[in-house]
This record gives C-alpha cells, structure tokens and sequence, in this order.
C-alpha cells in the first residue's frame, strides 16, 4: 500500500513487534524495527524513515522520551503511538509534540490500517498501481481501468493492495488479514476470488495450490 515508504516499528514485546512487523512489510518498502527508545534513535537518523510506529512504555527511553529528541529537529514525520493505557495523562503533552495517531493494545489489523491512513494523508494518494491499465484506488474502494471505474468491497480492496506487491499471498495471511483472524473455509475463500475475478479486466490472481495466491 504504502511501497514507496520505510516505516520504523519500536516495541519492547518481541512477540508484538514481530507481529506488527509481519504486518508492515506487505505494505511498506522497507520496516525497521527497534526494541527501545534509544535503538530507535540510532535507526532513524541512519534510516531517515517516512513514519514512526512507537510504543510508550519502553525500557532504557520510552517513546516519549524520543519523539521529543525527534522533534527538535523534525516536526513533521507523522508519529502513532502504540499504548496498552489510555493515554490521558500524556494529551496536552503529546498534542504539543504533533503525536494525534494513537492505537490502543491490542493491536489488529483495522484498527492499524486506520492509524497508517490517518497519519500519511498528504504523503500518500491512495493510488495502487497493478498493472499499466489498472489502478487501485483505496480511498473511493474502487477500480479504475481507462475510462471505466468498478466498486469493490473492502475485502477485495484488501485482498488486492496485500497481492500488489507480486509476493505470494499465503492463506493463513489472507485469514489474517481479511477475515480479522475467525476461521477461513476454502469455500468462503474460493467464493471471494471467484467473485473478484469476475471484475478485472482479465486474469490477474494466480493460484498457487494449498499455498496461497499471486498477482501475475
């Protein structure tokens, strides 16, 4: 979605961060990822990243900590804030260091993809390049091929900004992401593609036998 961008990911709890890790790189360039405050530092003036996802609450410097180094010297890269607490006694304070993208623990994937858009609205236009003539556009949930234009739902606009990238899109994935983690059958699966196909121009999703799928 965002494959023109680097993200850097801060979080102390390695399970969660390799999950949202996982999550990141079927959209971003490049996700760089930290374990603190300060490891975070280090990276992101060596990596220049277009977007900081941090928690709060971290050993060695906490998020807040950092971001206020950050802003010292750069007021505009957008910032979201992971945060198992709420997050009232760091408002006016945040507010003052341009953080308003926050996510509440436990993260998932809706409420992740709401705070990306938030935050890079002016970076980023919604286009989705995938192929010369098609384009993917996320904010309308719609296809755009020359002059004619194809609603889709948003678990097809899903399914083809996670396939954009021409890597394998694997099953357990695809229930990840687009079915919120309940159980996929293959039926309800081949129903959906079956479906999707029927929109495109011609054939763009290759199936790759008990693996997953591919945008050829």
């Amino acid at each position: 979605m965002y494959k023109d961008l680097n993200i850097l990911c801060i979080d102390d709890e390695i399970g969660v961060r390799k999950r949202i890790v996982n999550t990141l790189s079927y959209y971003f360039k490049n996700v760089y990822e930290a374990s603190n405050g300060e490891e975070g530092l280090d990276i992101y003036y060596d990596k220049e990243p277009d977007i900081i996802l941090c928690d709060i609450q971290m050993p060695i410097m906490n998020g807040i900590e950092m971001i206020k180094i950050i802003r010292e010297e750069d007021v505009l890269i957008p910032i979201i804030l992971l945060t198992a607490y709420n997050s009232e006694e760091y408002l006016i304070e945040l507010i003052n260091l341009h953080v308003q993208h926050f996510i509440l623990k436990p993260i998932n994937s809706e409420n992740l993809e709401e705070a990306l858009h938030n935050a890079l609205k002016g970076k980023y236009t919604g286009i989705v390049k995938l192929k010369d003539d098609v384009f993917l556009d996320i904010d309308t949930l719609s296809l755009n091929i020359g002059d004619e234009n194809i609603s889709l739902s948003l678990r097809e606009v899903k399914f083809l900004t996670l396939v954009s990238n021409k890597m394998v899109l694997y099953y357990s994935k695809i229930e990840e992401e687009l079915w919120n983690g309940k159980n996929m059958s293959s039926g309800a699966l081949k129903s959906f593609v079956r479906d999707l196909r029927k929109k495109l121009p011609y054939e763009m999703i290759e199936n790759i036998p008990q693996i997953g799928y591919k945008l050829l």
